[in-house]
């Protein structure tokens, strides 16, 4: 893969853009509505006045879920029993109204005021990559993480790998239920344990496929990226473990099955795949400077962008949440410079200083300044 060339050719591409998000009593924000008029905004603000909030409403409209927290509890603004975040997005020549809305324990998203049967329909439609302080969790923090990040790239560009991932996890909690629900020494084999891991043979062979061929296409773009961000040689790998690594789903469910019993839970699989990053053949996370996990994020974060432009046919939004604060000049300028070259499309940042945002893009550059609170 000639990552240059593919980012050249992703210049033509059309890229995603928000022009206008309301927010109703969303986090902080009772009845506000922020404009987005240029190709490079930013949101300037003392700190905990609802920069990023702006940015998790974004990626809420996107993918019908917050970046920052699993409970709706944590969205709604306080002593309130409902929000609604709305915006209006354009992608090349069209226009669409995207509104999620959650009320009564009920979440309801609509496309052209067209609701939404099943919410992954979604998926895949506006897609929004964001960079955020703690998302160095991918580096140093358990599996768990990067399995999470994995799948969500994969489910927005392939809804046949939705489909399986979503029903694998289904029928994996209701094999571990039904491992729970054995008695201590009844070990016998069901027609309902055959039929669930002939699901999870199924659907995990196919998981299994097609992260492995995910890892494979995005070695060279993490390299690409690492390189450029470094300005270093050093090799940066992307290493794919799995329990099915060297047989197949049905064999590793058999072979656990004695373990999974005495455990009451499902011991090996793929949802338990990791992905090891590696400087010069050391382990990222037990190795590497600040520095260079900072540079391995930045990578990441930027062959996703990649990754799901090539695959999707447009630009999504980058989202940059306190950059300035967390990256080094260096690092910095780095980014910049890829941000200039027209291959990544609109980008909403946030910085507690308007100054410093101007000082990066310099006075060449027109931007867009957003500064809270909202008048």
């Amino acid at each position: 893969m000639d990552v240059n060339k593919d980012a050249a050719n992703n210049i033509g591409l059309q890229g995603l853009s928000i022009n206008s998000l309301h927010l109703f009593q969303y986090k902080n924000y009772q009845d506000s509505t922020v404009k987005f008029d240029h190709s490079i905004t930013c949101i300037t603000g003392n700190n905990g006045i609802g920069k990023t909030n702006i940015l998790d409403a974004i990626y809420y409209l996107c993918y019908t879920k917050s970046y920052f927290t699993n409970t709706q509890l944590q969205i709604i603004q306080h002593g309130m029993d409902a929000f609604r975040v709305a915006g209006s997005f354009k992608k090349g020549d069209l226009a669409y109204q995207v509104s999620c809305k959650w009320k009564n324990n009920k979440k309801e998203v609509s496309l052209n005021d067209v609701l939404y049967e099943q919410l992954a329909e979604h998926i895949g439609k506006f897609a929004a990559v964001i960079i955020a302080p703690d998302d160095i969790a991918l580096i140093i923090e358990g599996s768990e993480v990067r399995r999470k990040w994995m799948d969500g790239i994969l489910s927005q560009s392939d809804a046949t790998y939705l489909t399986n991932l979503m029903k694998y996890q289904r029928v994996l909690l209701q094999r571990n239920a039904w491992l729970k629900m054995r008695l201590p020494n009844d070990v016998s084999v069901t027609d309902e344990l055959l039929y669930y891991d002939a699901v999870l043979a199924e659907t995990g062979d196919f998981i299994h496929h097609k992260r492995a061929a995910f890892t494979q296409s995005l070695q060279p773009m993490v390299q690409h990226y690492y390189s450029t961000i470094a300005q270093d040689n050093e090799e940066f790998e992307v290493v794919y473990k799995s329990d099915v690594e060297n047989s197949n789903m049905r064999q590793c469910l058999q072979s656990s099955l004695g373990n999974d019993f005495r455990f009451q839970r499902t011991v090996r699989g793929i949802h338990r795949d990791d992905w090891q990053f590696l400087i010069d053949r050391q382990p990222m996370k037990q190795f590497a400077s600040q520095g260079q996990k900072k540079s391995g994020l930045l990578a990441l974060k930027l062959a996703q962008y990649h990754y799901l432009t090539q695959n999707l046919m447009y630009k999504p939004i980058l989202l940059l949440d306190d950059i300035f604060e967390k990256l080094d000049q260096f690092r910095l300028s780095a980014l910049m410079q890829l941000i200039d070259n027209h291959s990544i499309g609109q980008v909403i940042i946030t910085d507690t200083h308007e100054d410093r945002v101007k000082a990066t893009f310099g006075a060449q550059k027109e931007i867009g300044l957003i500064h809270l609170p909202l008048s």
